[in-house]
């Protein structure tokens, strides 16, 4: 049988979701808890790679089991055992060929940027001292629909096949001192969202023009684009499936 975990995760700790030879990332710590319950070697596929230090509010895992066990009393036993950054909400009997990465239909991620100093944040919220042109940002995130091959807002020496993402949301909203991009695709390219942030508030501060990210994007080329933002402030929010999936 195949199982979803659904499960969210404070990143600060960990190396991304991804094992590494070297680094403690989720996946380590979520298949060694799963082996130890289940009592046999488990690995489980995530339907992302977040990167070092980023969040997720909301992320899914697949993996196979012969046996049998109660999904509720598996849920509980693994937040009595995992480290307290790591939350299971659910844990799921899904179809045979169900894919966490490859069935997922769109994925949702939020930025937080804090336009006041806040000592209770400043681990997970983004603080930009100067002014940012909110306006000219939003109209910025609204260029985004006009393209789909985001190459200049990939991590270099990035092996994938196509640049090309559908974006589907995004959009700047100010909630009390905090200003938040939202941004929803089938796909993200290594790095993209943070490009984006980072384009776009050079766009806030004045720096380049709004219309310059259309030669931006045009141009497939890194280094043409703004700074990367930290990954403190950056949360996988959303991942949607079919609703098939299940069994």
């Amino acid at each position: 049988m195949r199982y979803f975990i659904e499960l969210s995760y404070n990143g600060s700790a960990y190396h991304g979701w991804q094992n590494q030879p070297d680094a403690i990332s989720v996946q380590e710590v979520l298949e060694k808890a799963l082996s130890m319950l289940l009592k046999q070697p488990i690995s489980i596929m995530g339907a992302g790679r977040t990167d070092t230090g980023v969040h997720a509010k909301q992320m899914f895992a697949h993996f196979d089991y012969e046996g049998d066990f109660d999904a509720t009393q598996l849920v509980f036993k693994l937040n009595s055992f995992l480290p307290k950054d790591i939350a299971i909400h659910d844990v799921f009997k899904v179809k045979a060929d169900a894919h966490t990465r490859f069935d997922a239909m769109s994925r949702t991620y939020l930025y937080r940027v804090t336009l006041k100093k806040n000592v209770f944040s400043v681990d997970n919220v983004l603080y930009v001292k100067q002014n940012l042109d909110v306006d000219k940002m939003k109209a910025a995130a609204k260029i985004l629909f006009q393209y789909k091959d985001f190459q200049c807002f990939s991590k270099s020496n990035t092996d994938v096949k196509t640049y090309f993402c559908d974006i589907m949301k995004a959009e700047w909203v100010l909630v009390g001192d905090e200003l938040q991009f939202t941004i929803q695709a089938n796909r993200f390219l290594r790095n993209m969202v943070r490009a984006i942030v980072g384009t776009m508030i050079n766009i806030g501060l004045g720096k380049i023009e709004v219309n310059d990210l259309h030669a931006i994007i045009k141009s497939k080329n890194r280094s043409e684009a703004g700074f990367s933002v930290p990954a403190h402030a950056l949360y996988l929010t959303e991942v949607e499936y079919p609703k098939t999936i299940k069994i």
